[in-house]
């Protein structure tokens, strides 16, 4: 059974950083393109950043780029994301969600990703 469990959410001042963790397991993750989305109340569920697999491709919407880093880490199996310079709008749950055969401009749609997290919540407050 896949399962992605997110971790490392919080409360944190406008300006601070946040690290959020995506544990993977159930299945092998090879050619899977790992991402993280976010939602806020009343608002759609968004894309903030993509990586693929193999570490290779990276893919950042464009308001979190410069302040936030998606990774891999191997030895644990997480998807990563390093969140600085934390603004009050990057208030939302944060999911974690893979799927395959898919990139560019299309790792924006939450439509074609299979597995998804639970989410973790990150308020930032000013």
């Amino acid at each position: 059974q896949v399962q992605l469990v997110e971790s490392g959410g919080g409360l944190v001042q406008a300006g601070g950083s946040l690290r959020l963790s995506c544990a993977a397991s159930g299945r092998t993750f090879g050619g899977y393109i790992m991402a993280w989305f976010r939602q806020a109340p009343g608002k759609e569920r968004e894309f903030v950043a993509a990586i693929t697999w193999s570490e290779t491709n990276t893919y950042y919407e464009d308001s979190v780029k410069g302040r936030f880093t998606i990774s891999r880490d191997s030895a644990e199996n997480t998807i990563d994301l390093q969140m600085n310079s934390l603004k009050p709008e990057d208030t939302a749950v944060y999911y974690c969600a893979a799927g395959i055969m898919f990139w560019g401009r299309q790792v924006v749609d939450p439509g074609l990703y299979r597995y998804w997290g639970q989410g973790t919540q990150v308020t930032v407050s000013s």
